[in-house]
């Protein structure tokens, strides 16, 4: 640890049982941080995170959950999804601003660390890359010309930390790959699933995206980096008051990382033809499907909606764009952390199924 690591650290993880925080979580607890937990399903937490439980829509009971847990450091790694983006701006605005109000009346907050993420430069959901992607992303880049909730996040925090003088980061990971169940945004997990659905039923393993992202350079983040990249950017004096992109710090191409993927999940893959073959159309019958895997093979019972974000998988590789990201900025400050993109990928499907979630 760096910077301010000889007082006492007491974190405070909002989004604790999601993919960012939840291993955040752990890399915390590792380096003996004493760690308070937010969410609003805490079961399968840590027995040494301190659960608090509250909806961040609800001002007043974000201010009893947090009220006496005197956090040194705040990590923001949470969003809810709403129907058009203008209310996504009105909603996780107020949110983060619900915690903000709650944790500064302690008194005791030295730093807060939102996570966002390449929407940053890609645009909302409504406005998905209608700009031309400039890559490598890089943090100087400005605002683009749409309504977009990262912007809103980042304008809560900026005056926050003027008006009680805490430092803050904002991190931007491309597509998360890493252990969570129940998140709405897991490729990893989610392409763990499909593999298995195919292999179990005989289907084609076939790549579900645009013909753009089979051939152009991409990259992606390990959220054991990301767990990295916050420690230490949130300790690191020189890194205060930045926006940061982490990715894994390789790059490549999905045609030839999907037959990999393939051979790790004990599935021969279909030559891609060009066309896409979106998942939330291959799978349409996959709940149906499902509980018969987990019944053959005695895996845990945890419903297929809980691990595959079809949707989500969809979006990333359906882009007609190049996306890859310039870890410059970081680099420069002292963060040297890297991932092999098909390790990330290969643990995460080994730990899936030593933990019966696959077979």
């Amino acid at each position: 640890m760096t910077g301010r690591s000889a007082e006492a650290r007491r974190a405070l993880v909002v989004g604790a049982s999601g993919i960012s925080g939840g291993n955040l979580t752990e890399r915390l607890l590792e380096e003996d941080w004493e760690v308070f937990g937010l969410c609003r399903r805490p079961d399968g937490l840590d027995d040494r995170i301190t659960p608090l439980v509250a909806d961040l829509l609800d001002r007043d009971a974000v201010a009893a959950a947090i009220r006496g847990t005197v956090p040194t450091h705040v990590f923001y790694a949470t969003w809810s999804r709403r129907e058009t983006e203008a209310e996504n701006c009105q909603v996780n605005g107020q949110m983060l601003q619900n915690l903000l109000d709650a944790v500064s009346s302690e008194g005791s907050v030295q730093h807060v660390a939102l996570v966002t993420g390449l929407k940053h430069y890609l645009g909302p959901f409504e406005a998905y890359a209608k700009v031309q992607a400039d890559t490598p992303f890089s943090e100087e880049q400005e605002r683009l010309p749409y309504e977009n909730f990262y912007y809103v996040q980042e304008d809560v925090l900026f005056a926050a930390a003027e008006r009680h003088g805490f430092t803050w980061t904002v991190h931007r990971p491309h597509t998360l790959i890493g252990w969570a169940l129940g998140n709405t945004m897991n490729m990893g997990v989610t392409l763990a699933v499909y593999g298995a659905i195919c292999r179990e039923t005989g289907r084609p393993f076939h790549f579900p995206g645009s013909r753009e992202q089979w051939e152009a350079v991409t990259d992606v983040t390990d959220a054991g980096l990301l767990a990295d990249h916050l420690i230490w950017a949130s300790t690191t004096p020189a890194a205060a008051n930045s926006a940061l992109n982490i990715v894994n710090g390789d790059v490549f191409r999905w045609r030839r990382l999907w037959p990999r993927l393939a051979a790790a999940l004990d599935v021969d893959p279909t030559p891609f033809d060009g066309e896409p073959a979106p998942l939330e159309r291959q799978m349409a019958d996959a709940t149906e499907i499902w509980p018969d895997i987990v019944h053959r093979h005695g895996l845990r019972d945890v419903p297929i909606e809980r691990l595959a974000s079809w949707w989500h998988t969809d979006a990333d590789l359906g882009r007609t764009i190049e996306t890859f990201t310039d870890m410059g900025r970081s680099r420069r400050l002292g963060f040297l952390g890297v991932r092999d993109t098909e390790s990330s990928f290969t643990d995460l499907f080994a730990r899936l199924r030593a933990r019966r979630i696959v077979p």
